[in-house]
């Protein structure tokens, strides 16, 4: 494999993040559930997406790799947070009839989301032209690194077993299953940082 070379995101890379997380995503089971409507699904999750993404630029950290086609987005809950400006307006904009299934989404992530300091990762997309070289796990060991030296935990939701498996790969354990109201399953996984010798 090729060397990555993972780089801090900058303003003027939103779109395109935006784009491809809205592309990979589009396709789970989640999603479907989310959006039923296939012709409306990727506008709507673009607009969902888009949200989350100004944020962790914000207050965040995502990491791209050098040809923006690979994608992490961290947020630190090791302090407090804000939420996202103007939310729930943001949200009926971006999802119009469906924002209520976001909502039920989020209620779902907020009522299992761990107490302890953590950085959680909202998402990781990596464009079909490359996937299967490594890149999500480039990104992945990219900010555990920086976890590890911290003593800082790790959390996520996979939303497909493929992502479960991947994650697994990369120290995360397995809560229990959780599931949007037509049973399309999110993994809650809990990484524990490595010591430093």
């Amino acid at each position: 494999m090729r060397q990555l070379s993972i780089v801090r995101a900058d303003h003027g890379d939103v779109d395109a993040i935006t784009d491809l997380i809205a592309d990979s995503f589009q396709h789970l089971a989640v999603s479907v559930w989310l959006v039923p409507r296939r012709p409306e699904r990727w506008a709507v999750m673009h607009g969902h997406v888009r949200i989350h993404i100004e944020h962790a630029m914000r207050y965040g950290y995502v990491h791209v790799t050098a040809d923006r086609l690979g994608v992490a987005v961290w947020l630190p809950h090791d302090r407090r947070l804000p939420p996202p400006p103007d939310y729930d307006e943001r949200l009926v904009k971006a999802c119009g009839q469906w924002a209520d299934r976001f909502r039920t989404v989020d209620r779902l992530f907020a009522a299992r989301h761990p107490r302890r300091p953590h950085h959680h990762l909202s998402y990781l997309a990596v464009h079909p032209d490359r996937r299967g070289e490594g890149v999500g796990s480039t990104l992945l060991r990219h900010h555990h690194a920086r976890l590890d030296a911290a003593g800082i935990g790790a959390y996520l939701e996979a939303s497909s077993s493929p992502s479960r498996d991947l994650y697994a790969r990369h120290g995360y354990r397995t809560g229990e299953m959780f599931a949007v109201p037509d049973g399309a399953p999110y993994w809650p996984m809990w990484r524990e940082p490595v010591r430093q010798d």
